[in-house]
């Protein structure tokens, strides 16, 4: 074999299907043996060729296993399974211990251990004894066209494996990709060697996808299938937010914060809970980033998704009230058996504690896995009111007391000008009367 062109070819091979140069030379293996058995080989026959690709020379083997008595069925036993179906075979074979199992003796394909140990001294019942066969080269036409498809199918074989391994090992992970396709629903997004299936139930809602449109996705199943590796991508996953947010968060990715918890209502809101792992790193902070460039890069790939970034704490109330922001909580009484808590609010915040649809009450409810009951309470008392409870002299207001003066002030210079308006006109009055006298 002229190995000046097959080396070349076999390296091509590896590096366009990202297939090792071992699991290559297998597949050639297998496609020799397989055309030598379509016409040199006999029916039920084990044929195996080894190829040494440093020299180019191939060698045909027969692959006989070694039998003792014990491993042999009997006649009575070959009689017995006539009447037997298929089924109940299988089964029994099943049930057999691996040491157990006996076989039907073919020339072809087993030898006594007495012939065998003929050719091999040291060999053993249940050990492979391989015979050389005389190589052959001038093979026919259909025998180098069933080589070739053995060598298609193997290589295609061994793509699928490998493209299944590459992204088994990256469940989990957000990959960026471009959509390919859209049918009924269903976005097919090329991820590299592969394409993956985004689901509706895995899809943002009211989010729409065009061909060619480049976006995140997170790989959320890998799963072996007949036609290829099926990977089934998410963008509705808990899970795509802290991948986003390690990807933006140098601190997330170091460890030095963690999130602690996520609940999420794909396209609406998000609740994350963050704990640092180090003194003197701020978790809110260190996700929302300088002007708030580290979260809004993450809400702009999940198409303006709200999130909420919350501190985490050991403390259930603590940790309650944190879950509730942006409201503010006045008290939170926990009940440790039911995992029931009553937080009260201020009555003006109440409806922004419960939120759009109960959406804020839920969302910290699945966050902190508590059942949370909300309910309006009265703001603190100010200090003045608890100053006359108690008997104690109330601080003046400068500002009210002057307003008060003001306002007296005006009162009584509008007194005194309608006073003076009304004294005129009686003296007008007067003159009036003194001339009409004098004319008389």
């Amino acid at each position: 074999m002229d190995k000046q062109s097959f080396l070349p070819a076999i390296e091509q091979i590896c590096e366009e299907k990202g297939i090792s140069k071992e699991k290559v030379l297998e597949t050639i293996e297998v496609a020799i043996a397989a055309a030598y058995k379509k016409d040199f080989g006999h029916k039920g026959q084990n044929i195996r060729a080894k190829f040494d690709l440093g020299t180019g020379e191939v060698r045909i083997f027969q692959v006989k296993l070694v039998l003792d008595e014990t491993m042999i069925k009997t006649e009575e036993e070959i009689e017995a399974e006539k009447n037997l179906t298929s089924e109940e075979i299988e089964a029994r074979e099943e049930g057999a211990e691996e040491g157990d199992k006996k076989v039907r003796f073919n020339p072809e394909k087993h030898e006594m251990i007495e012939e065998a140990k003929k050719i091999n001294p040291d060999i053993k019942a249940g050990e492979e004894l391989w015979q050389e066969l005389e190589s052959k080269t001038d093979f026919g036409r259909i025998a180098a066209q069933t080589a070739k498809q053995v060598i298609i199918q193997r290589i295609r074989e061994a793509e699928r494996e490998t493209i299944y391994d590459e992204y088994k090992t990256k469940e989990g992970e957000v990959v960026s990709g471009i959509v390919q396709r859209v049918e009924r629903g269903l976005v097919f997004v090329d991820i590299g060697k592969s394409a993956g299936v985004l689901f509706p139930e895995e899809q943002i809602q009211g989010e729409f996808y065009r061909i060619g449109q480049r976006l995140r996705v997170l790989i959320s199943q890998v799963q072996k299938d007949s036609r290829g590796p099926s990977i089934i991508l998410s963008r509705a996953n808990a899970k795509m937010i802290s991948r986003l947010f390690e990807l933006e968060v140098p601190e997330i990715a170091s460890g030095a914060v963690e999130i602690k918890l996520i609940a999420r209502e794909a396209g609406s809101r998000s609740k994350i809970a963050v704990v640092s792992t180090e003194e003197g790193v701020d978790p809110i902070g260190s996700c929302v980033g300088q002007k708030g460039t580290r979260v809004q890069a993450v809400i702009s790939e999940l198409g303006g998704e709200k999130i909420d970034i919350i501190e985490w704490s050991a403390d259930p109330a603590k940790f309650i009230a944190n879950a509730l922001a942006p409201a503010k909580v006045l008290d939170v009484e926990i009940n440790e058996k039911e995992k029931i808590a009553r937080v009260k609010v201020p009555e003006e915040q109440l409806s922004l504690a419960i939120g759009k649809k109960g959406q804020n009450v839920r969302l910290a409810a699945k966050l902190t896995e508590w059942k949370i009951d909300v309910l309006g309470g009265k703001a603190p008392v100010a200090e003045e009111e608890k100053e006359i409870r108690d008997g104690a002299p109330v601080k003046e207001d400068k500002t009210e007391t002057k307003k008060e003066e003001k306002s007296a002030e005006k009162k009584t210079e509008k007194k005194e000008t309608a006073e003076e308006k009304t004294e005129s006109g009686e003296v007008k009055k007067e003159k009036k009367e003194k001339k009409s006298k004098k004319k008389k």
